[in-house]
């Protein structure tokens, strides 16, 4: 079941998901009918400053056996901090790894409601050629710590990318039972890359 932006408001009060910084306003006003990043099935979060950019100077082949890819990626990618009034301009067909501001908590407690999410595109981006995720959109129960985006331009034209756009929505929803932890290697991440 998918929760409305009234059951997400009402499960951050009770402490059973966490956005850190908050997304507010949580409704719109009469003055600015666009100021929530509350849509009714989801929230807006927003894009954090750091990039991963590969960095094709050095050859590297990725071997997708290997475990630990994290550390694999943080080989093979320059971090990049955007520029707050320059912004990164996002050439065609360049991939890049992005990061929510946010920071997002979906703790599995006994006798409490336990969530997930989705992380999806804006609709209005995409028609642009915005991509932010690939074939990974799931945030599983238990989850803490920043989103990482997969983010590419399948558009014709470069695409400018600030600090603090609305990037993505985060959609939540009821997971059935307690589920037994199983935390991934990216659990904790601080970097776009996944390291900690």
């Amino acid at each position: 079941m998918i929760l409305s932006n009234v059951a997400i408001h009402q499960a951050i009060d009770a402490g059973d998901l966490a956005i850190t910084p908050e997304p507010l306003p949580r409704q719109n006003s009469l003055a600015n009918p666009d100021e929530s990043p509350y849509a009714t099935t989801s929230v807006n979060l927003r894009l954090d400053s750091a990039l991963s950019i590969g960095d094709v100077k050095k050859p590297f082949c990725i071997d997708l056996r290997t475990k630990g890819i994290a550390q694999l990626l943080s080989q093979a990618y320059r971090p990049h901090v955007m520029d707050e009034r320059g912004g990164f301009s996002l050439e065609p067909h360049l991939f890049v790894l992005g990061k929510t501001l946010e920071t997002v908590t979906l703790p599995i407690r006994p006798e409490r409601p336990v969530y997930a999410a989705r992380v999806e595109g804006r609709s209005s981006f995409a028609r642009c050629g915005l991509l932010i995720h690939f074939t990974a959109p799931t945030i599983h129960a238990g989850w803490d710590g920043p989103i990482t985006f997969e983010i590419m331009n399948l558009g014709p034209h470069p695409i400018m990318l600030f600090p603090k756009m609305q990037i993505c929505q985060l959609i939540f929803e009821t997971v059935q039972g307690t589920p037994l932890r199983a935390d991934s290697q990216f659990q904790g991440q601080r970097t776009p890359a996944g390291t900690k």
